[in-house]
């Protein structure tokens, strides 16, 4: 009986997680990103979501083969670009996936009042904490597993990026099925299946966060360079 089977008589417990965690991220490590996710529908049906940042719909379109349906997870932190926010609207209306916003606690002008106007740049980690991490954690609440787009090849900091690892911080599965994929991979594949990509990735942001703290790259960059410009901080918190 998987975990999916089992989901209306109880919920697994961390410590269950923790292990299967632990043996798939060992046992799919070469396996292709389709039986990654295929792997995930069938082990926690309902209870695995697909979270995406409107970069591209890649991650979503690859789960939506193996689990029509799945929920694809936005978060819509009130400072997205307009193209975003687009990207979003076109998946939910033409791709086979239930795309669910979460939004912060407080509205930006709501924030502004009790922190004070561009906290983003007085703050980031704070901002970041309220508009991201913090809903994302209320929003995973009903999920075992959550899928990423992260890839090892994107910055230093996701070099060890497991394809199936444990989110210890939120008690869940974390499953990254093009863990091991580069850039060309994720063109081939875009270019393949017609897949949806944000505008701006033609546009000289290769990675697409909230407008204020996102610029474009410059050539020779990595391809996070344009986040968060000009400070230490390289992770919005949501993966670390």
């Amino acid at each position: 009986m998987t975990i999916a089977d089992d989901r209306h008589l109880r919920r697994p417990t961390a410590d269950e997680l923790r292990r299967l965690a632990e043996r798939a991220g060992r046992e799919l490590e070469d396996a292709p990103a389709l039986d990654i996710l295929r792997w995930a529908a069938e082990t926690f049906g309902p209870r695995f979501c697909v979270t995406s940042s409107m970069e591209d719909a890649v991650v979503a379109h690859l789960a939506s083969r193996v689990m029509p349906g799945v929920d694809v997870v936005f978060l819509d932190t009130g400072y997205h670009f307009p193209e975003t926010i687009g990207t979003r609207d076109a998946v939910a209306a033409v791709m086979d996936v239930n795309v669910i916003t979460l939004t912060p606690r407080q509205t930006v002008a709501e924030q502004d009042a009790q922190y004070g106007p561009r906290l983003h740049d007085r703050d980031p980690d704070l901002c970041c904490a309220l508009r991201k991490v913090r809903p994302l954690e209320e929003g995973l609440k009903a999920y075992d597993a959550w899928a990423t787009g992260l890839r090892r090849d994107e910055s230093p900091t996701r070099a060890n990026t497991p394809v199936v690892g444990w989110d210890a911080k939120r008690g869940k599965v974390k499953v990254s099925p093009i863990a091991r994929w580069t850039q060309d991979d994720v063109e081939a594949y875009v270019s393949e299946h017609g897949v949806l990509t944000n505008p701006l990735l033609m546009d000289g942001y290769p990675s697409i966060g909230c407008a204020p703290c996102t610029r474009r790259v410059r050539a020779g960059e990595d391809a996070r360079a344009g986040r968060w410009a000009g400070r230490a901080k390289t992770e919005c918190g949501l993966h670390g």
